[in-house]
């Protein structure tokens, strides 16, 4: 089957988080990271075809499919700016970023990871940054 791809707007995406967080509250946060770690799994399996330039692969696919403007990968953290989750806001909102790094550290290290955002551009921090620590 050939891979299509969606394209959804910011503010499609926003609402969407609202309409989810209206019904379920904070709840629905769980099921946005678990739909990122699917979005992550074929960038995970593309990047995996060259481990020499697995992280250079990911954040080209990351950024060409629209998840953010720049997303830089370190030892035990990932650095995003500009994520399509970003809206104002009193909390992190890039769950769906937060699953695909996820994906990303447990396929590169082979080992399951705990990832959390803990800054985000939404809350004010000029950026959105996630911890990444071997579980």
């Amino acid at each position: 089957m050939k891979t299509k791809f969606l394209k959804v707007s910011q503010s499609e995406l926003t609402k969407v988080r609202q309409l989810y967080e209206s019904v379920m509250s904070h709840a629905c946060h769980g099921l946005f990271f678990r739909e990122g770690e699917v979005y992550g799994e074929e960038i995970t399996k593309i990047s995996l075809q060259d481990r020499l330039r697995f992280f250079e692969t990911a954040r080209n696919l990351i950024k060409a499919r629209g998840w953010s403007d720049e997303i830089t990968f370190a030892e035990n953290s990932a650095e995003v700016h500009g994520s399509i989750e970003v809206c104002k806001s009193e909390m992190a909102t890039c769950h769906r970023m937060r699953g695909i790094i996820r994906n990303l550290y447990e396929a590169h290290l082979n080992t399951k990871v705990h990832c959390v955002e803990v800054e985000c551009e939404s809350t004010g921090a000029p950026r959105c940054l996630f911890k990444v620590e071997r579980v």
